[in-house]
C-alpha cells in the first residue's frame, strides 16, 4: 500500500478520535452495547472477554495497534471510522461497498467487514492478506481498483423513485409473527446525477405488520408486510414504501404478474394517498420464497452520501438507473409538494 494511502488512514483515524467526544452522549448505548455493535460490524459476532480486551482486539485487527484515549472516545472514534465517516471522509463500510461494486458489481452487506475484505482479496489477488491490518488491506484493494482517493458527496434522492427488489428471507404465512423483520435486496444499481447511491445487492428492510389467524367461513389467515427503508452506501437510511407508482410497476411487470397470478403475492394494499402501502399474502398461498420480486419506491426526498462515478466506470451501472437529483427534478418539471408529488 502507498504511503499516501497509509497517511490518509492515519489522518482519518485522528479526525475520528478528535470528534468522538462531540459524538458521545448523543446515543444512550452502554459501553458494552457499543462494543457489541463494533464487533458485529468488523467480525460478524460478539468478541470474547471484557470490553477493554475486545476493544483492543478490534483496534489491532483494524490498524495493527491499540489507540489512545478513554473507552468512550475510542469506541466513538471506531464507529466514526467504520460506519459514520468524518468531515467529508468516507467510512470504511462505504469504501468496502465501492470496492465490492468494482469487483463483483454488487454488495454483500450481510457479511462482516473482515469477511468482505477477505473475499475481495481472494477474487482479486488469489489469496487473503492474513496478518495485515484490515484498514490497510481495504486501502490496497481500492488503490488497485480506482484512480485517486475514494470520496463521497451529499446527494438528494428524489421522492417516488421506483426500483426493483427481491426477497432474501423466506416468509411462511402460517408461521409469520407481527414484528418479524424481513430482508430484501436491491436488484439494480441506483445512481442519482452520476453519483452511486446504492449498488445492486443493497439491503432493504421490511417487517410483518399484521397477522390475522384463520377466520370463520373458511377464510384463510393473512399477513401484511410494511416496507421501511433502503440502506445505501452511506450511513443514512432511505425511507421506502409500496405506493401508486411501485404498485403499477409491479402489476405491469410480466415476471411479477406471474408471481401474483400464482398467489405467491396475494394483493397489494394501498392506504390513503398510497402512503400506507403494504403487501398482503394469504394463508392459502405458497411461501414467499427468496427471489420473489416486487417494486418499491422512495417515500420522500432524502439526503444521502453518494460516490461520484468516474466517467470511465459509468458502464458498471449496467441496467441500473441514473436519475436527476431532487433539485434538478424541481427545476425541470416544477415544484415538489410535501408528499413528494410533482406540481405542474
Amino acid at each position: 500500500m502507498s504511503r499516501r494511502s497509509f497517511a490518509s488512514i492515519i489522518v482519518f483515524l485522528l479526525l475520528s478520535l478528535a470528534f468522538a467526544g462531540a459524538s458521545w452522549g448523543q446515543d444512550v448505548d452502554t459501553p458494552e452495547q457499543m462494543q457489541d455493535q463494533i464487533d458485529l460490524l468488523i467480525h460478524g459476532e460478539k468478541g470474547a472477554g471484557g470490553i477493554i480486551q475486545r476493544l483492543a482486539k478490534v483496534e489491532t485487527d483494524l490498524f495493527g495497534r491499540e489507540l489512545p484515549g478513554s473507552i468512550s472516545e475510542r469506541q466513538m472514534g471506531l464507529l466514526n471510522f467504520v460506519k459514520n465517516g468524518t468531515l467529508g471522509q468516507p467510512s470504511m463500510v462505504f469504501k468496502a461497498g465501492i470496492a465490492e461494486w468494482g469487483i463483483t458489481h454488487e454488495v454483500r452487506p450481510d457479511l462482516s467487514l473482515a469477511r468482505r475484505i477477505a473475499e475481495m482479496e481472494r477474487q482479486l489477488e488469489g489469496e487473503v492478506g492474513e496478518g495485515r491490518p484490515l484498514a490497510m488491506r481495504l486501502e490496497r484493494l481500492l488503490s488497485l481498483l480506482f484512480p485517486g482517493q475514494i470520496a463521497w458527496q451529499d446527494v438528494n434522492v428524489p421522492a417516488n423513485l421506483v426500483f426493483r427488489v427481491t426477497f432474501v428471507d423466506r416468509v411462511t404465512p402460517k408461521s409469520a409473527v407481527a414484528g418479524d423483520i424481513v430482508r430484501l435486496k436491491l436488484e439494480d444499481n441506483l445512481a442519482v446525477g452520476g453519483y452511486l447511491i446504492a449498488p445492486r445487492g443493497s439491503r432493504v428492510i421490511a417487517r410483518v405488520d399484521t397477522v390475522k389467524p384463520p377466520r370463520s367461513f373458511g377464510r384463510p389467515s393473512e399477513i401484511k408486510f410494511a416496507f421501511e427503508r433502503l440502506e445505501p452506501l452511506g450511513p443514512e437510511a432511505v425511507p421506502v414504501f409500496l405506493g401508486d407508482a411501485s404498485a403499477l410497476a409491479t402489476k405491469s411487470d410480466a415476471t411479477m404478474a406471474t408471481a401474483m397470478g400464482t398467489s405467491a403475492i396475494g394483493a397489494i394494499l394501498l392506504g390513503p394517498l398510497g402512503l400506507a402501502g403494504g403487501l398482503l399474502v394469504r394463508g392459502d398461498a405458497p411461501d414467499v420464497a427468496p427471489g420473489t420480486p416486487i417494486f418499491l419506491e422512495t417515500a420522500s426526498v432524502t439526503a444521502v452520501k453518494g460516490y461520484p462515478i468516474p466517467p470511465s466506470l459509468l458502464g458498471l451501472l449496467g441496467g441500473g438507473q441514473d436519475v436527476a437529483p431532487a433539485g434538478q427534478v424541481q427545476e425541470e418539471f416544477g415544484q415538489v409538494s410535501e408528499g413528494g408529488d410533482l406540481i405542474e
